[in-house]
C-alpha cells in the first residue's frame, strides 16, 4: 500500500487543508463581510422560523395522517399559533404586567432591606472573631457599594428580559420573512434531505440521508424537549410559590421558566430574584424557596428530562460546563443557550462520518 492510500495520512492530509482554509478565511475577513451581513440579517428570522416549525410539526405530521392536505394542515397550525399568541395575551398578559410592574416599583426597597442587613451585621460584628470580622468587613463593602450602583442596571435588566420575552410574539408577526419561512419549512421539509443527497455520490447517497435523518431528530428533540420541560419547571415553580404565598409568583415562575433554557446556570440565575422577593417578603420565605427550587430541578432531572429527552441528548455534565464557559467567554448569552445544540449536532455529524470512514 502507497503512502497516499494509508488513512493516517489521508487524515493528516485533511486536518492540514482544513487549517489551511481556516486561515486564508481569516487573512480574506473582508471578502466574507457581505455574507456575515447576510446571515446576521437571516439569522433571526430563520432561529424563529425554525423553532416554530419544530413545534408545529408534530400537529402537520398528524393531521396528515388523518388523510388532511398538507396545506390545510399548515393552517390549522397557523391557527393554533394565534389561537395561543391571543389566549396568553388574553389570560396572562395582565396579570403579569401587574405584578411586574410592583416588582419593579418595589425593587429598591428590596435591596434598602438587603442593605439594612448588611449595615446591621456591620454593627454587630464585634461579637464574630477577629477573621470572621474582616471578611464580613470586606465582604459588605462590596455588596453594599455593587447592589447600590447596579440597583437601576438590576431593574433594566430584568424589564429588559421580560421585555424581550413579551416582544417575542411580536416580533414573530414584525417579521416578515417568520411566517413565509415558516410555510416553506412545513411544506417543502420532506424534500430537504433527497435535495442535498444530490450532491453526494450515488453509494454515499443515503448515508447522506441517515445523517440528516439523525441531524433533525437531534434537533427535534432539544427543541420540543427544552421548550416542554421548561413549560413543566415553570409551573412547578408556579405551584410551589403560590403554596407558600410568595409574592409575585407569576413573574418568578415564568422567569424561571425562561432561565431553564440556559443549560447548568439557569436554576441559578432563576433562584437569585426569588430570593431577594422572599428575603423582602419573610425572611423564613428563603428557606422554602431553596426547597421548591430544589424539589423542581431534582423531578427536571431525574423524571422529566429523562423521559422526554431521553438519551438523545446524553451529554457529561463536565462536557457542558466546558461547554458554557467556553461558549460564555466568546459569545456571551447567545453563545451559552446555542452551544448544547450545536454540540450535539456537531456529535452526531461526527460520529456518522467516522462510522462512513470505517465502513469505507
Amino acid at each position: 500500500m502507497s503512502l497516499i492510500e494509508k488513512r493516517w495520512f489521508k487524515i493528516m492530509i485533511a486536518i492540514i487543508l482544513f487549517l489551511l482554509i481556516v486561515y486564508l478565511v481569516r487573512v480574506n475577513q473582508f471578502i466574507l463581510t457581505p455574507i456575515v451581513v447576510l446571515l446576521k440579517t437571516i439569522f433571526l428570522p430563520f432561529v424563529l422560523a425554525g423553532i416554530l416549525f419544530y413545534l408545529c410539526r408534530p400537529l402537520v405530521t398528524w393531521l396528515e395522517s388523518k388523510n388532511t392536505p398538507r396545506w390545510l394542515a399548515i393552517i390549522a397550525a397557523y391557527v393554533a399559533i394565534i389561537l395561543f399568541i391571543y389566549g396568553v395575551i388574553k389570560l396572562v398578559a395582565p396579570i403579569l404586567n401587574d405584578q411586574l410592574e410592583n416588582f419593579i416599583d418595589n425593587l429598591p426597597a428590596m435591596v434598602a432591606t438587603v442593605t439594612d442587613w448588611v449595615q446591621y451585621v456591620q454593627e454587630n460584628k464585634s461579637t464574630f472573631p477577629d477573621f470572621v470580622q474582616e471578611a464580613i468587613l470586606n465582604a459588605s463593602e462590596e455588596l453594599e457599594s455593587t447592589i447600590e450602583s447596579n440597583v437601576g442596571n438590576i431593574a433594566n435588566g430584568i424589564l429588559g428580559v421580560f421585555g424581550l420575552i413579551g416582544g417575542f410574539i411580536t416580533t414573530i408577526f414584525n417579521l416578515v420573512l417568520v411566517p413565509f419561512i415558516l410555510f416553506y419549512m412545513l411544506k417543502d421539509s420532506d424534500r430537504f434531505a433527497p435535495s442535498v443527497a444530490i450532491f453526494a455520490p450515488q453509494s454515499k447517497k443515503e448515508h447522506v440521508k441517515n445523517i440528516l435523518k439523525d441531524v433533525d431528530k437531534t434537533i427535534a428533540t432539544y427543541i420540543q424537549g427544552q421548550i416542554l420541560v421548561s413549560v413543566i419547571v415553570g409551573l412547578l415553580l408556579l405551584v410551589g410559590y403560590l403554596i407558600i404565598g410568595l409574592n409575585y409568583s407569576l413573574v418568578l415562575a415564568m422567569f424561571g421558566m425562561f432561565t431553564n433554557v440556559i443549560p447548568f446556570l439557569g436554576p441559578y440565575i432563576a433562584v437569585i430574584p426569588a430570593f431577594l422577593v422572599a428575603l423582602f417578603q419573610d425572611p423564613s420565605k428563603v428557606l422554602f424557596v431553596a426547597i421548591i427550587m430544589l424539589v423542581a430541578q431534582q423531578i427536571e432531572g431525574n423524571v422529566i428530562s429523562p423521559n422526554i429527552m431521553g438519551k438523545t441528548l446524553n451529554i457529561h455534565p463536565l462536557t457542558i460546563i466546558v461547554l458554557i464557559l467556553t461558549a460564555g467567554s466568546l459569545m456571551g448569552v447567545i453563545g451559552i443557550i446555542f452551544v448544547i445544540p450545536a454540540y450535539s449536532i456537531t456529535k452526531v455529524l461526527v460520529v456518522n462520518i467516522v462510522k462512513i470512514f470505517r465502513a469505507s
